[in-house]
């Protein structure tokens, strides 16, 4: 008898951790749930959809590829040091009226354009994990700027929910000094539990757009997945942020697969000055989640942007590559297809139209 009240123990203490552990977010209500298929979303049985036919995962198949990859000199996954961060001054990053990007490592970056400072993928922690004390840590030690450092922040965009785009810790320490966040469908929820006031959340769906501070925000699609609990796959969408002024114009990826939503978004919103596009944590075993470095090239033309910056690399390992394989790829590919491409340091402030706004090969 005593085994199984154990087990039932043990099964209640789970179901209570996993309710109300914050990390996890918030549960999307059954009225949520009608709204979205109310206005019209690929949503289905309580899961988004992709436009295409999309795997999220390793199949059976080739798993013991993968197990066989992993086993091998891992070495090189992460750099031998602690990548250095250049020095970063908030005030003069909003001062002036040059649009500046200063890229975070992997997908967060501060964006001033047209007079608004936006945060896009908040996460400043030091593993994309619901457990800070395990996972992989940053390349870098530590953010360029800590929350604290940050200066006021006019919105934050959100691509989708995973750990290494939307982390806890840094929600709560920021949520007082942004006036407004903006979030594809769904992640409204893991907000609000997390103490930000239900009426500073815009929650929008793919292919809508809003004004705010003189700039169009569109949430564009993505080709992804979603999820922060194991079984919650998919409960929340994920997209791509277009950020359109009257003089200026950026486009944000976040995490996709290729895709022929990309040229329909160049169609609908493009061209851009510059865009922003993962290029790293792939393997052929999940292609068609996340890009390959020479997709990532032909996706950045497909959108009709100018300037290339990669990210989604250069913080964390994520994947079986070599952590400076998704650059070197995306460079020669780049130079290959004629394409302008910055490779900014960690910290590193790309004015947008300087001269000197491609950076040096300082991965080696």
């Amino acid at each position: 008898m005593w085994w199984i009240i154990t087990i039932c123990g043990v099964i209640a203490a789970g179901f209570v951790w996993f309710r109300f552990y914050p990390t996890f977010g918030g549960r999307i209500s059954r009225e949520e749930r009608l709204a979205f298929i109310a206005n019209g979303a690929r949503y289905s049985g309580g899961k988004f959809i992709n436009l295409i036919p999309t795997s999220a995962g390793v199949s059976p198949s080739n798993l013991l590829a993968v197990t066989k990859e992993y086993l091998k000199d891992s070495k090189h996954r992460r750099p031998a040091t602690t990548l250095s961060i250049d020095p970063v001054d908030p005030v003069e990053f909003t001062s002036g009226d040059q649009t500046r990007i200063i890229w975070f490592g992997h997908s967060t970056f501060l964006l001033f354009i047209e007079g608004q400072t936006i945060l896009v993928d908040p996460m400043l922690g030091r593993t994309p994990s619901p457990f800070p004390a395990f996972g992989g840590k940053r390349y870098s030690g530590r953010p360029p700027l800590e929350a604290e450092q940050l200066p006021s922040l006019d919105a934050v965009l959100i691509t989708h929910d995973h750990y290494d785009h939307l982390d806890y810790g840094t929600i709560k320490r920021i949520k007082d000094k942004v006036g407004r966040f903006f979030v594809p469908q769904g992640i409204r929820a893991h907000l609000i539990r997390w103490g930000v006031r239900a009426d500073n959340i815009e929650e929008l769906g793919w292919w809508d757009a809003t004004t705010f501070g003189g700039l169009t925000l569109a949430c564009t699609p993505a080709r992804h997945f979603s999820g922060r609990r194991g079984f919650d796959q998919n409960a929340t969408l994920w997209c791509s942020w277009v950020v359109k002024g009257r003089n200026t114009s950026v486009f944000c990826s976040g995490d996709s697969g290729y895709g022929p939503h990309f040229k329909e978004i160049g169609e609908q919103y493009g061209p851009f000055d510059v865009a922003l596009v993962e290029c790293g944590q792939y393997n052929a075993s999940w292609e068609a989640i996340h890009m390959m470095p020479e997709q990532t090239v032909q996706a950045h033309l497909d959108v009709q942007a100018r300037l290339l910056i990669p990210i989604h690399w250069g913080a964390f390992t994520l994947a079986l590559h070599a952590w400076t394989d998704p650059i070197e790829r995306i460079v020669t590919a780049a130079r290959q297809m004629g394409v302008e491409i910055a490779t900014p340091r960690i910290g590193q402030t790309v004015v947008l139209g300087d001269p000197e706004e491609t950076s040096l090969v300082w991965w080696r």
